[in-house]
């Protein structure tokens, strides 16, 4: 073959790879297969006012638990301080993206989950911007 110097070479058979072994009576962290939508999907921003001492992902944690399945991801794009907004304080801005599995959302559905985001919000002291 006309090489010089040293040469590794391997074959692998992917059935020969064992399964990996399951913990029994825990459950996995893995996230299950990615389950894409024909519908588009819808986002939405809100701007909440909370205290210097919440942190960002406490509000981004509360707003993807406002409804798991249809909340396919929260981004932080905003971190505000001054005038505007009372001393000890700050204003987070977010994106959430919802992305419907079963059908296009309507504006009632977008409200109602846009409520649901303000008031999970809410209970870890931050206040919607208005």
């Amino acid at each position: 073959m006309g090489i010089e110097g040293r040469v590794v070479a391997f074959e692998l058979w992917p059935n020969n790879i064992p399964a990996p072994k399951s913990k029994k009576g825990k459950k996995s962290k893995a996230k299950g297969a990615l389950a894409l939508s024909g519908f588009m999907p819808v986002h939405r921003d809100f701007a909440f006012i909370v205290p210097d001492t919440v942190e960002a992902g406490d509000i981004l944690k509360a707003a993807k638990g406002a409804d798991r399945k249809l909340i396919s991801g929260v981004t932080l794009f905003d971190i505000y301080t001054g005038p505007g907004v009372e001393d000890g304080h700050k204003s987070l801005a977010i994106d959430v993206t919802l992305s419907p599995t079963e059908s296009t959302l309507t504006d009632k559905d977008i409200e109602a989950v846009s409520n649901q985001i303000i008031a999970k919000v809410n209970a870890v002291g931050g206040i919607l911007r208005g």
